[in-house]
């Protein structure tokens, strides 16, 4: 287990030691859908197809508040929803933030093929600016905090006003004026799509990524290009990367690898290893782990207050 302060690739690493008594095995994906999920404060349309709406956690008060876009993962899949990460809405939500979590269609749906995902949660962010919520929100300070696949949207999102304007597919994922974003923090995230193929794909499958990318041999490059994050260095943004050292789906060694491309790029970036945790500890505000994982991110997140602007789209 790494120290309290490692370097890894020049950047801080935190290992953590999980809180006392025995070892516990990491909890399965059917343990986390046991736990009865939060009921959002409000859930609302983003546009006009079935899978386009999202829930609102929102803290007390009439704000202008802080916004956090809180994007689920699944393996870009339908096993998942937005409601598995409720309980961090609402824990976010307590730390003073407006959380939009939104839905969007998956690779595995009839109507999400390439570049579907991608296109849905840009444009569930970009309707920040037409909420009915708006006035309560402060888009001067927005956020996106992502788990496993979602960990890759928001870091995607974060780097979507760098798209290539002048190659195939380049406008349209990157829309007329994307909603900057001011900081990311993944959890669990898969961030760099090549590396994450390379591993077998972990919990998510050997063929997530190309299903994700369409499956199309042909187009491969140019898909794989608008769809990685790592394409998008520098994104500009400061990031901070949390992964369980007991995470089999994602592991530490895949956060690594993240972390010191974008060390190389210039991009702030801290990566977070709490001991005892694996890939829904993360996420799960009820552990131990998450108990290491919440002052490392509230921190991160308050910090995001007091920053340079956001590069302009």
């Amino acid at each position: 287990m790494r120290s309290a302060a490692t370097a890894v690739a020049g950047v801080l690493s935190v290992g953590a030691v999980a809180s006392g008594g025995a070892a516990q095995d990491p909890m399965s994906w059917g343990e986390f859908q046991a736990i009865e999920r939060a009921e959002a404060d409000a859930r609302v349309p983003w546009g006009a197809r079935e899978e386009a709406f999202g829930d609102w956690y929102l803290p007390d008060g009439d704000g202008p508040h802080p916004v956090v876009v809180l994007v689920h993962g699944g393996c870009w899949q339908a096993i998942a929803d937005l409601g598995y990460v409720g309980h961090l809405g609402r824990r976010l939500a307590n730390w003073g933030w407006a959380v939009w979590t939104p839905e969007f269609r998956r690779v595995d749906q009839d109507d999400g093929d390439w570049p579907a995902i991608l296109e849905d949660v840009g444009a569930a962010t970009d309707h920040l600016r037409s909420s009915p919520l708006e006035a309560r929100l402060d888009l001067s300070t927005v956020a996106v905090v992502g788990h496993s696949s979602g960990g890759h949207l928001a870091l995607w999102l974060a780097g979507r006003h760098r798209l290539p304007e002048d190659e195939p597919g380049g406008p349209r994922l990157r829309g007329d004026h994307p909603l900057p974003i001011h900081g990311v923090v993944g959890l669990a995230a898969i961030a760099d799509l090549e590396d994450y193929e390379r591993r077998g794909g972990g919990g998510c499958g050997p063929e997530s990524v190309a299903r994700l990318l369409g499956g199309s041999i042909e187009h491969r490059g140019e898909r794989l290009e608008l769809a990685s994050p790592v394409g998008r260095l520098p994104l500009g943004v400061p990031q901070l990367l949390v992964t369980g050292a007991l995470d089999s789906t994602v592991p530490a060694a895949h956060a690594e690898v993240w972390v010191a491309a974008a060390e190389a790029a210039g991009d702030p970036v801290r990566l977070l290893i709490p001991a005892g945790a694996g890939h829904f500890e993360v996420v799960a505000p009820w552990t131990d782990p998450f108990g290491v994982v919440a002052p490392v991110v509230r921190a991160f997140l308050d910090s995001l207050k007091v920053r340079p602007e956001a590069p302009s789209p």
